[in-house]
């Protein structure tokens, strides 16, 4: 942990790392009664929010490597949270759906955007959209020389 006065030398990238730890963690332990994790919680999220999906659609949608991907839905299957069947024509897709145990449990959970209120409210848009600007930008130059590779 840092003190007080190496905080203020920290880089924007120190920053970032920490405000999202910090929501990370307030996530994970608002979610801990329900024996969920934050990742856990997103597959969830998408699910109730756009229908059935490819797992593989999922992991691009979620931003997950295929590995993780695959032990959280193994997770959430063992947990009769989701269904993973076969997707039709290719036997190789594996389509995920909420099962009813999912639906059940994802009206318990309580609704975490005050996260993002307590983090964000009070800073004026202007702010938030400079922001928003600069972190889209620098992860846009990072992904692209990650592609040159």
């Amino acid at each position: 942990m840092c003190d007080q006065a190496d905080t203020k030398n920290l880089s924007v990238g120190a920053w970032t790392k920490r405000c999202y730890f910090a929501g990370r963690a307030l996530m994970d332990e608002r979610l801990r009664p329900f024996d969920l994790g934050s990742t856990q919680w997103y597959v969830l999220w998408y699910l109730v929010n756009n229908g059935p999906s490819v797992q593989r659609d999922l992991g691009r949608a979620l931003e997950l490597e295929r590995a993780t991907l695959s032990g959280i839905i193994a997770t959430l299957v063992r947990k009769d949270l989701v269904a993973q069947t076969s997707d039709g024509g290719d036997q190789r897709q594996r389509l995920l759906t909420l099962t009813a145990a999912g639906e059940a449990l994802w009206r318990r959970i309580p609704d975490l955007s005050f996260i993002h209120d307590a983090a964000f409210g009070r800073i004026d848009e202007a702010d938030l959209a400079t922001t928003i600007r600069v972190l889209k930008s620098a992860t846009e130059r990072l992904q692209t020389l990650l592609r040159k590779d």
